[in-house]
């Protein structure tokens, strides 16, 4: 659950809303109901729903979410695994009794082991799972993404940190170059496979 619950608040606090949910999600829908885990997994999950139609002024579903969000955090410690959920549980309470609170304030940030971590310092796991719900997000082709991750896996277990992992953390971070980002990590991606090909090709027999 760290790597997702990492990408996801980071996403999150980088204003991704509606991406953050993403990580949580994949998470969160293997859980046994009204578990803590799965309570707080789907409270974070409507919690960053109802940020995000409040943004998008839709005021009822950000106040039906935002209760609802509330009643799943209700009652878990805080921290829980390192998330500060107090201020959260607050900010929900606001929200669902005036959702155009939202017109007013900035979104409350997610505070995890006491800091307010974004995309830039997620470590690779963690920026995997960004990367996948960004490319979701932004419309860019997941195959891509997944293939750049399995190739800097590979880079990583050789004690390497070169092209395709330092790629793929700047596309998780990036966010004003994201798309020139995502072209570069494309074409590093056709090319490696593209040199598998010719590899393979040396031991075709006709």
């Amino acid at each position: 659950m760290d790597a997702s619950l990492r990408a996801g608040i980071a996403l999150y606090n980088d204003g991704e809303h509606r991406a953050a949910h993403d990580p949580w999600e994949g998470v969160w829908l293997g859980l046994p109901d009204g578990t803590d885990d799965e309570r707080f997994l789907h409270g974070l999950v409507q919690f960053t729903a109802a940020i995000h139609h409040a943004r998008t002024r839709n005021w009822s579903g950000a106040s039906g979410l935002a209760a609802s969000a509330g009643d799943y955090l209700d009652g878990l410690a805080s921290p829980y695994r390192g998330v500060d959920v107090a201020p959260l549980r607050r900010a929900l309470a606001t929200l669902a009794a005036d959702p155009e609170v939202a017109e007013r304030r900035r979104p409350p940030p997610i505070r995890h082991e006491g800091r307010v971590p974004g995309l830039a310092d997620l470590r690779f796991e963690a920026a995997v799972e960004a990367a996948g719900a960004l490319a979701d997000e932004y419309d860019y082709d997941p195959a891509v993404v997944d293939r750049a991750a399995a190739f800097a896996r590979e880079e990583i277990e050789a004690g390497e940190r070169t092209l395709f992992t330092s790629t793929l953390l700047e596309f998780v971070a990036a966010a004003e170059h994201r798309g020139l980002v995502y072209r570069r990590l494309a074409e590093h991606v056709e090319r490696r496979e593209r040199e598998f090909d010719d590899v393979a090709g040396l031991f075709e027999t006709e």
